[in-house]
This record gives C-alpha cells, sequence and structure tokens, in this order.
C-alpha cells in the first residue's frame, strides 16, 4: 500500500523540470501558489507500528514511532466479520467493526481503536447513525429495555457504557450539535440512570461537560463572525483618513518578540477549537458501496478548518499592507526588518504556522518587487528563514524542524517548550494524500483500516498539540489589531507598490493605469 507520509519524495512526477524550479522558487509569491505547490507534493510508503499500552492519554496514545493496533482478537486470522494478520486488525466489515466497539460485561475496546473508528467512520455512515446502532447493540445486548433491570448486570456494564460516550463527547463534541446524536444519547444514559441511582450523577456530569463545551463553541463562532465583519479593505480606509495619522503595527507593538507571542496565543486558539473529524470531512467522497448517501455537505457542523486556514491568509496579506502602506523607502526597510525578527521568534517558540504566514507576505509580489526598499534591508536573517521554510524536497528542511520541536515537546518541563504549532495547509496535504493513497474498501467489500490507522496518527498528533496552554500573557490592544486592522487587496496592494516604487515594465505600467 503507497501511503502518504513525511520522510522521503518522489513528487510532482506530471511537471517537467522547469515547471517544477518555477514553482518552488515563485511559491511563495502568494498564498495561492503556496498552496498549489503543496498540492502536488508526494507519495511515500509507511513502516508498520508496534503495539502501544492499553488506554493511555492522548500524547502517548500514537506516538512518532509506535501505535497500537492490536485488539482483543480470537487465535484465529479471520473471527466475527475482522480480519487480522501478525496480530494486528487490518480490516473489517463494517457491522462488525460496529460491533467491536460496544463494551460487554467482559470487554471494553482499546481507546486506539474507538479513536480511529469514531474519525473514519464518518466516511462511511452517519454519526448519529453510528450512534442509533451502538445504543440499540447496548440496549439489546444488556437487556436494558426491560421493565426490570439486573442492578448486578448494570454495575456491571453501566461504567464501560458510560466511559465510551464520555470518550466520544469528549474527543468528538461536535458531533452533538446534530439533534438526533444528543436523542439517542440521552436515551441509552437515562436507561442505565434509571437501571441504579448511582450513575444518575455521572450521566449528569456527561451531559453537562458536553453541554459546556458546545456552548463554548458557539461562543467562539460568534466572536470569530463579529471579527469577520470588522476587517474590511483597507483602501477604503485610505482614502478618508490621511496617512500621517493611521496605525501602524510598529506604533501598536514595537517589539517583536512581544507580536511574535500575541501570534502564538491566536494560533493556538484558533487550533484548539478545530475538532480531528474536520479533517476527514474536509475530503470525505460518497461511499461507493451506498446508494442512498450523497457526499457528507449536510453532516458538516462546524467550519474551524477553514476559519484556520483564512486566518493563515489574512496574516500573509497585514504583512504584505503594513509594508507597502509606508510612503518613504527608509519606513518599509524598517517594518520589513521588524516581521523578520517577529519570524525569527516565532521559529523559536515552535509557531511555524505564523512564521510561514509572514514569509508568505513578505514574498508576494507587491513586496518584493519593492528593490530600492529591499537593498536597505539586512537580508541575512531572512535568508536563513526562507532556508529552514524551503518547499524543496517536500519541505525537508520544515519537516527535520518540526521532528525537533515534537521530540522537545514530548521532554518538555514547561508549557512554552510544549508548543508545536504546524504549518497547517502542509499539514492538511499530508493527510490529504493518505486519504488518497489508497481506498477506503477493499475488494471484498471490507473497511480497510489498515489505512484508518494511519490517518488517525496523523490527527492524534495534531490533537496533542492543540492542546497546549498558551504560556505568554495576553495583550487585548495588540490581538484587536491583528485580528480586526482592515488589510489590502490584491490589486490595493499592487496600487500601493506602484506608487512607492514605479512601475519598470510596459507590464506594471498597464497594470497601474487600470488600478488608478
Amino acid at each position: 500500500l503507497v501511503l502518504c507520509c513525511f520522510e522521503c519524495l518522489h513528487c510532482a512526477a506530471t511537471l517537467p523540470e522547469a515547471g517544477r524550479l518555477w514553482l518552488s522558487t515563485q511559491c511563495f509569491r502568494t498564498p495561492f501558489l503556496l498552496h498549489l505547490l503543496i498540492i502536488i507534493s508526494s507519495f511515500v510508503c509507511v513502516s508498520p507500528q508496534e503495539r502501544m499500552p492499553q488506554t493511555p492519554p492522548f500524547a502517548a496514545m500514537f506516538d512518532s514511532s509506535s501505535y497500537n493496533r492490536n485488539l482483543y482478537q480470537s487465535k484465529e486470522d479471520s473471527c466475527g466479520g475482522l480480519y487480522y494478520h501478525d496480530n494486528n486488525l487490518l480490516s473489517g466489515s463494517l457491522e462488525a467493526l460496529i460491533q467491536h466497539l460496544v463494551p460487554n460485561v467482559d470487554y471494553y475496546p482499546d481507546r486506539t481503536y474507538i479513536f480511529t473508528f469514531l474519525l473514519s467512520s464518518r466516511l462511511f455512515m452517519h454519526p448519529y447513525e453510528l450512534m442509533a446502532k451502538v445504543c440499540h447493540l447496548c440496549i439489546e445486548q444488556q437487556r436494558l429495555s426491560e421493565p426490570v433491570l439486573d442492578k448486578n448486570r448494570i454495575r456491571k456494564i453501566a461504567p464501560k457504557i458510560l466511559q465510551l460516550l464520555a470518550e466520544w463527547t469528549e474527543t468528538f463534541p461536535y458531533d452533538f450539535r446534530d439533534e438526533r446524536m444528543m436523542r439517542n444519547l440521552k436515551e441509552l444514559a437515562q436507561r442505565i440512570a434509571s437501571g441504579d441511582e448511582m450513575y444518575r450523577k455521572n450521566v449528569q456530569q456527561l451531559l453537562q461537560n458536553l453541554l459546556r463545551k458546545l456552548a463554548t463553541v458557539s461562543q467562539y463562532e460568534e466572536v470569530l463572525a463579529k471579527i469577520n465583519a470588522t476587517s474590511t479593505d483597507r483602501l477604503t480606509v485610505l482614502k478618508t483618513k490621511p496617512q500621517s495619522i493611521q496605525r501602524d503595527i510598529i506604533t501598536v507593538c514595537n517589539d517583536p518578540y512581544t507580536l511574535a507571542q500575541q501570534l502564538t496565543h491566536i494560533e493556538l486558539e484558533r487550533l484548539n477549537y478545530i475538532g480531528p473529524e474536520e479533517f476527514v470531512q474536509a475530503f470525505v467522497q460518497k461511499d461507493p458501496l451506498d446508494n442512498d448517501k450523497g457526499c457528507y455537505g449536510d453532516r458538516k457542523k462546524t467550519r474551524n478548518l477553514e476559519a484556520y486556514v483564512e486566518w493563515f491568509n489574512r496574516l500573509s496579506y497585514l504583512v504584505a499592507t503594513e509594508i507597502c502602506m509606508p510612503v518613504k523607502k527608509k519606513h518599509r526597510a524598517r517594518v520589513i526588518e521588524y516581521f523578520i525578527d517577529v519570524a525569527r521568534e516565532c521559529f523559536n517558540i515552535g509557531n511555524f504556522n505564523s512564521l510561514m504566514a509572514i514569509i508568505s507576505g513578505m514574498n508576494m509580489s507587491p513586496v518584493s518587487r519593492l528593490k530600492k526598499t529591499w537593498a536597505k534591508v539586512k537580508t541575512a536573517k531572512f535568508d536563513i528563514l526562507e532556508h529552514q521554510m524551503d518547499p524543496s524536497s517536500n519541505f525537508y528542511n520544515y519537516r527535520t524542524a518540526l521532528r525537533g520541536a515534537a521530540q522537545r515537546s514530548l521532554t518538555a518541563h514547561s508549557n512554552r517548550e510544549k508548543i508545536v504549532i504546524p504549518f497547517f495547509s502542509l499539514l492538511i496535504k499530508d493527510i490529504y494524500f493518505l486519504n488518497e493513497g489508497c481506498a477506503n474498501r477493499l475488494p471484498n467489500g471490507h473497511i480497510n483500516f489498515e489505512k484508518f490507522w494511519e490517518l488517525a496518527k496523523q490527527v492524534s498528533e495534531f490533537m496533542t498539540w492543540k492542546q497546549v496552554e498558551c504560556p505568554f500573557e495576553r495583550d487585548r490592544k495588540i490581538l484587536q489589531y491583528l485580528l480586526t486592522i482592515p488589510v489590502f487587496s490584491d490589486d490595493a496592494l499592487y496600487l500601493a507598490s506602484y506608487e512607492s516604487e514605479s512601475p519598470e515594465n510596459h507590464i506594471e505600467k498597464d497594470r497601474w493605469k487600470t488600478l488608478r
């Protein structure tokens, strides 16, 4: 099986060498080209993995070298619709995999299996359909529908069912924005609570925690909507407000280290709200064995992933705007050097997403064409940063730095050392190619679970990184500026660039006339 991973490159085979070289040198000019370069990256092989301890915490559930695929199998290679090889679960029918998720008196599924199946099952069925099947199996197999319940039996099975529901609501809370999910959850929880009073408090706590999470994400979405509503094209602002009284980033925050810390605040907050299922839902297609269901459009309950990508683009355009805005050449050079220092501190912190957004903004054409301005800039530090984020060899230098940051995080003694904020568009690309690299189903109709172990491994690493609390003090004034100050559009950037340094050729002159 050919799968996507970080280590080596067999990429862009359809592009001629000249095309690949051009794209590598041009990729930072606009966020669009940067994403285009990422999409044509590599397919590589993924090595087999080993067993992990039972029910580990998220940080260790799928570590960088191993994860658990040994799941209570019988001695036979094939049992109950599940297929194993060398003690590893490789495939199974959808019904058998659902049954494998449901606990009983003598069995509780491994946490790695719970996460992997809940993540990947949405490629084949709606979460509410899975919840309905799980509830039905629990009620039927444990005879929870009987008028008088056996309390001894309830005390053996109830903790396991509640634990499964707790893991589902904790890790995939956005599934429960669907009223059908909440209805099934409450029904099963109520049956358990009515069977024995000692579990009523546990059920109430589970539901309260879930409702708190859902309320928090709703508030976050409202805040995002307000922020987006206040961000307009800065060109209209410039026409009505003299430049002499306009604020700029250095006026608001003259310390590049502080700005890097505030950028990290924004990154970690937005990462925290991305659900693991959003990676799967971004690429889902219709299940070929299901004639009744269309695509996943009606299943999507959040857009936190898209909002985070939009933040990257906003930061790139903010950087370009701040550089193109000043009238004087020395002021533009000062802003460039300021952002170089911000980017370097982002690298030191482990905030690779802000680092790449800054580099992308500084390499956009309206900025890079300012030759007289760049002549006044000491670019040695910038050259080092560009080398670290060089897209050649499938971002080899960046991936090396990311592994170093991830290793530092594992042995960290403080939250600052735990910070790992990946270049997000590349992470999405890796997961995309992993998903596209081989089929969801095998020729016999079984679910290709080998593939989904690898998918869950990559997503779980992200889950560990997004849970880190930002150790830096918040500065509301700086955060407000970064999130709401209007930025130039593409046309406005070019116009400001031509006003600062005159067009040099006929193409630029024609464009300048059109823009004016």
